[in-house]
């Protein structure tokens, strides 16, 4: 009888879809009244995050289990795309593949997702200090997270954060590395002689405080372009704690700057390895 009901509401979702593609993705959907029964994962970085691989017909279509915070700030069953910071270009990202293999570790449980990442962005665009907007007027890319993930914590527990992110920082570095070369002094990239691993832990922090949840577990995963840059990315759980990163191993099929779909969905496979672990910790009885 769940199965017929639960086929009954993707159904329903999904037609929605189709009927309302042009103006909004999904079916508005009620979160579970059981808030320790809806995970909320907040989900930040840039492009590779947001995702950026093609669409399939399966991608595009809703589960149940799984509930997105849209652009609106409304709770809907939708399929990819899950992000909005660049229209033309969203596609497929780790998140909404991430959410279903959680569903289907935890029976019984709503998978929330909280999709804020903007592609081209750097750890500075993330500072709650930031002046730039962006798209979120008034709110920089830092508030705007803050501010939806309290929306969604109405709701839900917040169970982890997933960031994807670096490439723009390790443009950066480059950059103020020519400049040491040169001897030309640029003020705007001094924020990158400081490790990368360092300004994020400043970040997370801020974050786990301003959403207090002092432990909740922190996953990053490693980029493509440039390769050496994951030295710094690797540096990360012992920089942040309740941390783990995620290795792109193997996945070097098209070697461009974003990940493909099937690159995507494995990708989403090791998030989830590495945040599994992570909550076993925060649950084993040592802690």
């Amino acid at each position: 009888m769940k199965a017929v009901i639960a086929g009954l509401v993707l159904g329903a979702c999904v037609s929605a879809q189709a009927e309302n593609q042009a103006v909004v993705l999904g079916d508005p959907a009620n979160p579970p009244s059981d808030k320790s029964k809806f995970k909320i994962f907040l989900l930040i970085g840039q492009s590779n995050m947001a995702g950026r691989a093609p669409i399939t017909p399966e991608d595009s279509q809703s589960d149940p289990r799984v509930l997105v915070l849209n652009k609106m700030d409304k709770w809907y069953c939708q399929g990819e795309p899950i992000h909005f910071d660049k229209p033309p270009a969203c596609g497929v990202g780790p998140g909404f593949t991430f959410a279903k293999l959680l569903a289907d570790q935890e029976p019984g449980i709503t998978v929330g997702l909280v999709p804020c990442a903007y592609g081209g962005t750097t750890v500075e665009q993330w500072s709650p200090n930031s002046m730039e907007t962006l798209f979120y007027k008034p709110f920089n890319l830092y508030n705007n997270a803050i501010r939806r993930t309290r929306i969604a914590l109405e709701s839900g527990t917040l169970s982890g954060i997933l960031w994807h992110q670096g490439e723009s920082d390790a443009a950066q570095l480059d950059k103020l590395q020519q400049a040491e070369k040169s001897g030309k002094v640029d003020p705007s990239l001094a924020p990158y002689a400081v490790p990368y691993a360092t300004r994020l832990a400043k970040l997370v922090a801020q974050l786990r405080t301003d959403l207090n949840a002092p432990a909740v577990p922190f996953v990053a995963g490693e980029i493509r372009i440039p390769l050496s840059f994951n030295s710094q990315i690797n540096l990360i759980p012992a920089s942040i704690p309740n941390s783990a990163v995620v290795s792109i191993k193997g996945l070097h099929g098209n070697n461009g700057l974003h990940f493909d779909n099937a690159e995507q969905k494995e990708i989403a496979r090791r998030y989830l390895t590495e945040y599994l672990k992570l909550q076993q910790k925060l649950t084993s009885p040592r802690n």
